[in-house]
């Protein structure tokens, strides 16, 4: 009997490590997230900008500066939308390993429920 107690004791450990470890990667998941949305109103910004300023230049006379501008913006829109995707695919992932985690162990976590806080 208690070799047993000893081996659960052992397997409740080892599921709190694999669950602090995905939840470690959804953390680093939702900081690629927040960076993707940082990058993603930079370009907004620079074209909001450039429309507030228009009337005091030539689009024509100003070519050379505009037209690369454009293209940067595009690989920074681009770059955050690779960003954003990636994280949330990742974190959907790592959600469904928790609760196939949740779901094989149910009673390590019969005092815990993640999902619907105490009231208080």
């Amino acid at each position: 009997m208690k070799n047993n107690e000893h081996l659960d004791k052992e397997t409740e450990s080892l599921i709190v490590g694999e669950i602090t470890m995905l939840l470690a990667a959804k953390r680093t998941s939702l900081a690629v997230l927040r960076t993707g949305i940082a990058i993603l109103t930079l370009p907004f910004s620079v074209v909001t900008v450039l429309i507030a300023t228009s009337r005091y230049y030539r689009f024509a006379d100003n070519v050379l500066f505009i037209v690369p501008l454009m293209i940067l913006n595009s690989f920074l829109v681009a770059l955050s939308a690779y960003l954003i995707i990636r994280s949330m695919r990742r974190i959907h992932y790592q959600d469904r390993l928790i609760q196939k985690l949740k779901e094989r162990d149910r009673h390590l976590l019969k005092d815990t429920d993640w999902e619907h806080p105490p009231h208080n």
